[in-house]
């Protein structure tokens, strides 16, 4: 209860995630025993749609990754009296990730990862959880690859998100990792997938990945409304998987030999 109060307490009134993630992480965080530490994996400026920003005014200490200059510098200025908000400029790789939160002392048990990089997260984020198992996961998923196709983007140093539909991975290929390493996937909001380890998961219903996804994104009434680019994806949601499979390859036919993809 006291989490609830601080939090609610320093940042009544304000909003700064994209859509209402913060009520959701809330409502975890707020029912699950947990550490209060916090790592951000692609920060950006740590406020304008931060998952994390109304946990560090209340008092969570952590670690807010960002590789962007410009997004850095807004960063490092907004979180100056964070003091114990720990700062780093870098690239992620699967390589460097385990050795980042070592060399900051973040504990094996964490309270909240949020992570959301626009590449090759599959990779990276399989990689983190070799060596440490956060309390509360949220991870962006690609919510424009319907179930059951799982899809990822391989993991290159060359790659570079250039603002098109190509990036991370979609809820089926998150799932593999929620089974390699006993995760609860408690829910889809929109394109952020809640992760608890199953353990820890004494309240909430574990879901499987076609429920969370039609329930999260396909069938929420408001999604044209909050996605309006996807348009030109959404024919797939409603297709056979086969067709759907063969609907995203023709898709991101220039982008032949960068990902992987099945049903």
């Amino acid at each position: 209860m006291k989490i609830l109060n601080d939090i609610i307490k320093q940042n009544i009134g304000k909003m700064y995630s994209a859509y209402d993630e913060q009520k959701v992480i809330l409502t975890y965080l707020t029912k699950i025993q947990h550490k209060k530490i916090v790592v951000d994996i692609a920060a950006q400026d740590g406020v304008n749609m931060s998952n994390t920003y109304s946990l560090y005014r209340a008092g969570y200490s952590g670690l807010a990754v960002e590789c962007n200059s410009k997004f850095f510098a807004s960063l490092a200025k907004s979180y100056k009296r964070l003091d114990q908000v720990m700062l780093s400029k870098l690239y992620v790789y699967p390589e460097n990730v385990v050795q980042l939160l070592e060399a900051y002392q973040i504990p094996y048990d964490f309270g909240f990862l949020n992570f959301d990089i626009d590449g090759y997260d599959h990779f990276v984020l399989n990689q983190l959880l070799t060596q440490y198992r956060p309390s509360l996961i949220c991870v962006e998923i690609n919510e424009k690859i319907p179930y059951p196709i799982k899809f990822t983007v391989k993991y290159s140093r060359d790659y570079v998100w250039d603002r098109s539909h190509f990036y991370g991975q979609s809820i089926a290929q998150l799932y593999i990792l929620c089974e390699r390493y006993n995760y609860d996937l408690v829910e889809l909001h929109y394109n952020n997938a809640f992760l608890i380890p199953a353990e820890q998961n004494k309240l909430f219903p574990s879901l499987q990945p076609g429920e969370a996804y039609k329930k999260g994104y396909k069938c929420q009434p408001d999604r044209t409304q909050k996605f309006p680019w996807n348009k030109d994806m959404d024919a797939a949601l409603d297709l056979s998987p086969d067709k759907a499979l063969a609907f995203i390859n023709d898709y991101f036919s220039k982008y032949e030999g960068q990902y992987e993809v099945s049903i």
